[in-house]
């Protein structure tokens, strides 16, 4: 059972994602000196965070006639989105806000993202940083409908767009084993909306870096900022939608919680390294013939399965 509504989970929410994101930057690190054959100390991980003073004190860079207001939005929007995704939550038995359309709620602000990258990659008048924007909205043509039917599945299976619910429904057996085109699918939609890896296409260097090309100072580190974010939350939701919430034997429901978001968020990160960079024209013919179709059967086997209880 899901409580929601206690003053101290609007201050430990953003906390603890502000946390996983630390982590997920830091193994990333580590990861990459690793495959570039450097040693591995403390100061590997720490490294990439040296750069956050500079960037805040750092003087933004001035475009010729840029649309200051809708680019400072967009890059504000990244990382906002990420941090109200959070608010649906269940982290153990407690979220900020237990609403009965939390699904929607995080889907809404997942789809958020869309915009704010499109406008930081418009504001800033460079030919780039706008081809890094219709990017992602290439990109999003091909990840959203099966992200979309992923979520549906979990809540088909559990009758209910109550993130607590879902949670729930899982008691016996998880609906990462049942449903696992949902899953799979579910954790490609998290990479690609945190623009990382395989899907960092929008910010891709042959591009000069995309949306992020333009970007200095507070802005850059921002946009930075919203990807790891983007990359936590996604791993967080993972948890009560397939993963069986904060249930397991002989620990506290946050201490499941917080193992199995770690497992999620270090699977994730280990798989940036893993797979090359896709076009996005080649991922949406992919998404198009194979993932969707794979997924709208997904969503059918809960029906089903519903059906004939």
């Amino acid at each position: 059972m899901v409580e929601a509504g206690a003053w101290w989970t609007l201050l430990a929410a953003p906390g603890l994602l502000l946390g996983f994101a630390v982590l997920a930057v830091a193994g990333d690190a580590v990861l990459d000196a690793r495959s570039a054959g450097r040693p591995v100390s403390l100061a590997t991980a720490v490294r990439p965070f040296l750069g956050v003073p500079r960037a805040l004190v750092a003087q933004p860079r001035r475009m010729p006639a840029p649309d200051r207001l809708l680019w400072r939005t967009g890059v504000i929007t990244v990382p906002v989105a990420a941090v109200l995704s959070t608010l649906v939550i269940p982290f153990g038995n407690h979220a900020v806000a237990d609403l009965s359309v939390g699904v929607v709620w995080f889907n809404a602000m997942e789809v958020l993202t869309w915009a704010g990258l499109w406008l930081a990659g418009w504001g800033p008048n460079a030919a780039f940083s706008l081809i890094g924007g219709y990017r992602f909205l290439a990109q999003g043509l091909a990840y959203e409908l099966p992200l979309m039917f992923a979520l549906i599945s979990t809540a088909t299976g559990a009758e209910s767009l109550r993130v607590g619910d879902i949670a729930a429904a899982q008691h016996g057996l998880w609906y990462a084993v049942w449903m696992p085109v949902a899953f799979a699918a579910y954790l490609a939609g998290v990479l690609a909306f945190s623009f990382l890896g395989p899907f960092a296409y929008p910010v891709g260097r042959d591009l000069a870096g995309g949306v992020l090309g333009e970007t200095s100072g507070v802005d850059r580190l921002l946009l930075q900022a919203g990807r790891w974010l983007w990359l936590a939350s996604g791993s967080a939701m993972a948890v009560p939608l397939f993963l069986g919430g904060g249930a397991g034997p002989g620990l506290p429901a946050s201490v499941w919680s917080l193992v199995k978001t770690l497992l999620v968020l270090g699977l994730l990160v280990w798989v940036l390294r893993r797979l090359p960079m896709i076009r996005a024209d080649r991922y949406v013919e992919f998404a198009w013939v194979v993932l969707i179709p794979l997924t709208i059967v997904q969503v059918l086997v809960p029906a089903v399965v519903n059906l004939n209880r």
